[in-house]
């Protein structure tokens, strides 16, 4: 379907058929999602813990491709140290903490890359953020979200 952009007082803008919002369950005062790819519906509710457990595994592969251990190391323990001093600190931070300064190679990678739970969890809170460029970033969201 093609809309047209049109002039709404001093903006532009579309305006979508009820019959599309309808089907989306779309009403007034509800937000839509704008990406590069399009407008849809917002989605509810958040992600599901598998989803999420999802997302945050493409974050560390793309962090695991991209970075090698040592730069990955150099960049979590940084981030730990920051946290630790302005007391953001929590039981996961241990782990993580004794996983880059005392495991080898393979293991920082199998839990960056594992499937299992001890993998998801320590994922939902991980030191490396802020190693992959923020658009990388935004396109997993983007993916993620849909």
């Amino acid at each position: 379907m093609k809309v047209v952009v049109r002039r709404i007082g001093n903006s532009l803008g579309i305006i979508l058929p009820k019959s599309t919002l309808d089907g989306w369950g779309v009403g007034e005062g509800d937000h839509l999602e704008l990406t590069e790819r399009g407008i849809q519906p917002g989605r509810r509710g958040g992600f599901s813990h598998q989803e999420l457990d999802e997302h945050k595994h493409r974050i560390a592969a793309a962090v695991a491709s991209g970075f090698t251990a040592n730069h990955i190391r150099a960049h979590s323990l940084g981030n730990l140290h920051r946290w630790k001093a302005s007391g953001t600190w929590g039981a996961v931070y241990d782990e993580w903490q004794r996983l880059l300064e005392h495991a080898d190679d393979g293991e920082l990678f199998a839990v960056l890359l594992g499937r299992d739970e001890r993998s998801n969890q320590l994922r939902q809170s991980p030191p490396y953020v802020g190693m992959l460029p923020q658009r990388a970033v935004e396109r997993l969201n983007e993916e993620a979200a849909g």
